[in-house]
C-alpha cells in the first residue's frame, strides 16, 4: 500500500509514528522506519544534548527516513530547532504550539516539515507557511488534544488545503486506517499502538496498562490550562480532575500539580501518581508484537476492510 505521502517523505508505507515524549525514543523510531513507516524520536521537554544523542543513535540503527517531533512549548524550542538543521534532520514533526518562527529557517534548510493542526485555520496558516503536509489530529487521541473528532475534523482540513493530510487520532487497526483514507487522508500517525511495540522502551506497568485498556478507560482534563491532554483513569488523571474544578486552585497551582507525571509513567512505572498518556482506542490494543508487525498488521486490515466494503455497499 502506498500513497503521495510515500514518495514525499520517502518511506514504503503511508504510516507514521506519533511522537511521545518520554516514549519515542531511538530503538522505536528506528524500528518502524526500518519496517517502512516512518518512525519519529519525540524532543519532548528535553534539551538538545538528548536529542541529539537520539538523533545519532537513530541513524546508527537504521538508513532510513526519520522525524523528530518538536513539542513547541518546550523551554528548549530554540535550541532544539537549531540543532535539527546542523544534524539535517529529514523531516520535523511539530505540535503544541505555533511553528510560524522555525518554519522558514527548516524548509531553507531542506527539512520537510509537518505540523500537527487541530484545525482547519491552523491547517491554512501552515500551508502558506510552506508546510510539506499535515497531521489533523483528533481528540480521540493521547496527550495533548484539540477539541474535533478525526471523523469531523480529517474530511475539512483535507477540503481546506492542498497538501497532503495525514490523520491521527482514534487509530490502531486497519478499520481505522481504512476509514481515514476514506475521509480523504493520504496516510496515518499512529501512537496509542506503538505503545506497546517490542521495541518501545517506555516502563512495563506503561503497556500492561495499555493491554488491560477498555474503551471508557481515558479521561481528558486540563481544560482550564488551555492545553487539554488525554491519559488513563487513575488516582493522578482523578486527583488532577477534581482540583481543575475547585473553585479556588489558581493557574499555578494545577500546573505545577502535572509536573513530572509523565516521566512518573513513562520512566518509573509510578500506576498512582504517573500520567499515562493514551489514545481512547487503548481498548483495541490485545498484545505486544514488533513494529513491523504492527504495521504489517495495519496495512493488511486497512487492505481487506477496503476490499470487503463492496459485499455489502451496492
Amino acid at each position: 500500500m502506498t500513497s503521495p505521502i510515500c514518495d514525499l517523505l520517502g518511506i514504503s508505507v503511508p504510516v507514521l509514528q506519533g511522537g511521545m515524549a518520554w516514549i519515542s525514543d531511538w530503538s522505536l523510531a528506528s524500528a518502524v522506519s526500518n519496517a517502512g513507516g516512518l518512525g519519529t524520536v519525540a524532543a519532548g521537554n528535553a534539551p538538545a544534548d538528548y536529542v541529539r544523542d537520539q538523533i545519532q543513535k537513530t541513524r546508527e540503527h537504521t538508513n532510513k527516513p526519520f522525524a523528530v517531533n518538536v513539542m513547541l512549548m518546550s523551554p528548549f524550542a530554540e535550541e532544539i530547532a537549531e540543532l535539527l538543521i546542523a544534524e539535517r534532520v529529514p523531516v520535523v514533526v511539530t505540535g503544541a504550539g505555533n511553528p510560524e518562527r522555525f518554519m522558514r529557517r527548516w524548509l531553507d534548510a531542506g527539512i520537510k516539515v509537518v505540523p500537527v493542526v487541530p484545525s482547519t485555520g491552523v491547517a491554512r496558516r501552515v500551508e502558506k507557511l510552506g508546510a510539506t503536509a499535515v497531521i489533523a489530529e483528533g481528540g480521540e487521541s493521547g496527550g495533548h488534544i484539540g477539541e474535533l473528532t478525526t471523523m469531523a475534523l480529517v474530511p475539512q482540513v483535507c477540503d481546506a488545503v492542498s497538501i497532503p493530510v495525514i490523520a491521527a487520532g482514534g487509530i490502531a487497526d486497519g478499520r481505522g486506517f481504512a476509514a481515514a483514507l476514506m475521509l480523504g487522508a493520504v496516510g496515518v500517525q499512529v501512537g496509542t499502538r506503538f505503545l506497546v511495540a517490542n521495541e518501545c522502551t517506555v516502563h512495563p506497568n506503561y503497556k500492561q496498562r495499555i493491554l488491560a485498556a477498555k474503551d471508557i478507560d481515558t479521561v481528558s482534563t486540563g481544560r482550564r490550562l488551555g492545553h487539554p491532554v488525554r491519559s488513563l483513569k487513575n488516582a493522578f488523571s482523578r486527583g488532577f480532575a477534581a482540583l481543575e474544578y475547585e473553585p479556588n486552585t489558581t493557574l499555578e497551582q494545577l500546573e505545577e500539580y502535572g509536573v513530572g507525571a509523565l516521566r512518573l509513567a513513562a520512566v518509573e512505572g509510578d500506576r498512582e501518581r504517573g500520567c499515562f498518556m493514551s489514545g481512547q482506542v487503548a481498548g483495541l490494543v490485545k498484545r505486544e508484537q514488533s513494529a513491523a508487525e504492527i504495521i504489517a498488521d495495519l496495512i493488511s486490515g486497512a487492505e481487506a476492510a477496503l476490499k470487503g466494503a463492496s459485499s455489502w455497499v451496492k
